[in-house]
């Protein structure tokens, strides 16, 4: 029989209990006593607002489901439905216009236009591929699809090398087409130098050029005399194209360019929500724990591929020189968001007098919890966020009221954990229609801490 931890008005599952004691707050300046009364206070403030809330969800659903019984069939009179739903108060007034002041809101979310991924966090591999998917290969991606044509002469190492040659061909025009050279083409490339903070590039007929643009350039590996990469940028992505003569695909290269690489996903949602079947404690602590690794960047796991064992890891950051010979890095992970769920479902995990607390409150405790270690001045490993913010997404609001809510659960956390006021930004998942037509009103809820709206 499993003996549950009671302190005070709490009731703690043990392997919840004992996953946040001896694995959160490793390294942690808050306590777990202060952690755990703190909740207890939050949750008797919280609870009932949450309570009432849920309520009025289930008052103004009865209204309405009335109004359809009365009034069958399609909707044909809209000035009347409209006036009916600001009269129970599903339509709220709009407010006056205003501003948006969040601030501390990382590139990936303000200028970089990119991919975002979603990614069910209680699956590990899942979850590491995702965050490392904020480079690709291009010749990885063209030659695993047919996205040019289907391949046919395959040798003995499983390599078809007319296909091969069709995908070089297709990344060369590619970097013609967004990284166009002064009267050349990419095909024609022999070597490259760095000359002056310019690339300086030797052609198969002796000729010279460079970009075209020069603002493109922004930094290289290895030498200015025989750089192992160079990389460019684009429309606020980079691109690295990388050269090694020693490799299978370089060896065979006019250039010696052995892969393209592009910045692809900018960012990704690890999700507690909606592609996770996430209930009872233990399932809970899954995912936090997975959690807990990203924030801490030590989550690895181990594969078996044809008999042989790799581990894998987060990515590291890429170091580079800038064109003035400088020291720099680019990210080599995505920016990750955490979803947390909404306000409606509940979990066993941690009882309060008895009864299952809400798991969105419970999400934003723990998850801004684990966060922190990612924040701290202690951390040594990869910064998820540059200005030290926390992203959770949270789903399934209706109205402006469960939004506000919102923000006065993430004030009361970050009041428990010390952290500045805000540090916790949120993006409202615009998917339930009483939020749709009030956005503006949840919006403004929001103001100081909105970073993203998702109309999926």
């Amino acid at each position: 029989m499993t003996h549950l931890i009671t302190l005070g008005a709490l009731t703690i599952q043990p392997i919840m209990f004992n996953f946040i004691n001896d694995e959160v707050f490793t390294n942690l300046k808050i306590k777990p006593e202060s952690f755990w009364s703190g909740l207890e206070s939050s949750l008797k403030t919280l609870l009932p607002i949450n309570q009432n809330l849920l309520q009025i969800r289930k008052n103004l659903q009865s209204k309405q489901d009335e109004w359809h019984k009365n009034n069958p069939g399609p909707i044909t009179d809209f000035p009347n439905y409209i006036s009916f739903l600001k009269k129970i108060g599903y339509i709220t007034p709009e407010p006056a216009n205003f501003s948006i002041n969040t601030s501390g809101l990382d590139d990936e979310i303000t200028t970089i236009s990119g991919p975002q991924l979603v990614v069910p966090i209680n699956n590990a591999r899942y979850a590491l591929n995702a965050a490392n998917a904020r480079w690709g290969s291009l010749y990885d991606a063209l030659y695993g699809t047919d996205v040019i044509a289907k391949k046919s002469n395959v040798d003995s190492k499983g390599y078809d090398a007319k296909y091969g040659a069709k995908v070089i061909a297709w990344g060369r025009e590619f970097l013609d087409q967004n990284f166009p050279l002064e009267n050349a083409s990419h095909s024609q490339i022999k070597s490259f130098s760095i000359v002056d903070q310019r690339i300086n590039i030797q052609l198969v007929d002796g000729g010279k050029t460079s970009l075209l643009n020069q603002d493109q350039f922004v930094g290289y590996q290895g030498n200015v005399q025989n750089p192992s990469a160079i990389i460019l940028k684009n429309n606020g992505l980079h691109l690295i194209v990388e050269i090694d003569k020693n490799s299978m695909i370089g060896a065979s290269d006019l250039a010696s360019i052995s892969d393209i690489k592009l910045e692809a996903a900018i960012s990704t949602i690890m999700d507690c929500e909606d592609s996770v079947a996430a209930v009872n404690a233990a399932e809970k602590v899954d995912v936090y724990r997975n959690w807990l690794g990203l924030m801490k960047s030590d989550l690895s796991i181990e594969l078996n591929k044809n008999g042989k064992i790799f581990k894998r890891q987060l990515n590291d950051d890429i170091a580079y020189s800038r064109v003035d010979g400088s020291n720099a890095k680019l990210k080599g992970r995505s920016l990750m968001l955490v979803r947390n769920v909404g306000h409606l479902m509940t979990s066993d995990a941690i009882l309060y007098n008895g009864q299952e607390i809400p798991e969105g409150i419970m999400d934003a405790f723990i998850t801004v919890l684990i966060a922190t270690h990612n924040i701290s001045t202690e951390n040594t490993g990869h910064k998820n966020s540059e200005f030290s913010s926390i992203y959770i997404v949270k789903p399934k609001m209706h109205g402006a009221d469960e939004v506000a809510f919102a923000d006065k659960l993430f004030s009361q956390v970050e009041t428990l954990l010390g952290l500045a006021k805000n540090t916790v930004k949120i993006g409202i998942m615009d998917e339930e229609r009483r939020t749709s037509a009030n956005l503006k009103a949840c919006i403004l809820a929001v103001k100081d801490r909105v970073f993203f709206i998702n109309t999926g």
